[in-house]
């Protein structure tokens, strides 16, 4: 009998990466320049994951200057942001061991598509992906939420939105409620890790299938998941 591939959608920030070092850095240089106040740790690690037109508001920045804060945190991440950056312990693990279950390995984040290859590239992981897919960096248009972010994913892995046999062989794995609410708009299912910016009781609320505590735990729930479907 046919055997449907298994494609694993893989987050970045909190999930392959703990990024958070550049980004605060560049969204206080971004907040002070444009005259307000730096944000606190808690402020940024909440602004990590969704994109930052949703965020900000709930952060005090006026919907008028989204575009020039965003502007001015890109000048300095693109620059020096991004490399201040740096793998989760057991991460080459977590692809190996997925690699040698044979799934495919893809990347689905709400970073702008060319900085997250960027990343991928200097933490030499290119080989593992079959796709990389961020968003697009225009506000408002384009791919910009997790949910549009999959949904061009699996578009290129030619798995369509009717296509129940397949869509049971898709599972996201990430670590905000954004990323679990983004699979289940393209009827997949979600994964959250422990080890991100989210909460476990974020995950949970946001109705992820498990919770895992270390990347060393992600093929066995992967696993798992899939003899769920197929019982």
């Amino acid at each position: 009998m046919f055997a449907p591939t298994t494609h694993v959608l893989l987050d970045l920030d909190g999930t392959i990466s703990n990024s958070s070092p550049g980004i605060g850095r560049s969204l206080t240089h971004a907040f002070t320049e444009c005259g307000y106040l730096a944000p606190d740790e808690t402020t940024i690690r909440d602004m990590i994951g969704p994109p930052f037109e949703l965020s900000f508001p709930k952060h005090g920045i006026h919907v008028d200057d989204i575009e020039q804060v965003i502007s001015v945190y890109r000048d300095r991440y693109e620059d020096v942001g991004l490399f201040e950056n740096e793998l989760y312990d057991g991460v080459h693990e977590m692809l190996d061991a997925l690699r040698s279950a044979g799934h495919t390995i893809s990347l689905a984040t709400a970073k702008p598509q060319d900085t997250a290859v960027r990343i991928i590239d200097h933490f030499g992981l290119t080989d593992y992906f079959a796709r990389q897919v961020g968003a697009t960096h225009g506000i408002g248009v384009g791919r910009r939420t997790k949910g549009e972010v999959i949904t061009h994913a699996l578009s290129l892995l030619g798995v369509g939105p009717h296509d129940r046999i397949a869509l049971d062989h898709v599972i996201m794995i990430g670590d905000r409620e954004h990323d679990v609410e983004g699979a289940h708009l393209n009827a997949v299912d979600c994964i959250g890790v422990a080890w991100g910016f989210g909460s476990h009781e974020e995950l949970a609320e946001a109705g992820a299938l498990t919770i895992v505590e270390h990347p060393c735990d992600v093929a066995a729930a992967v696993a798992a998941a899939y003899r769920a479907h197929e019982s």
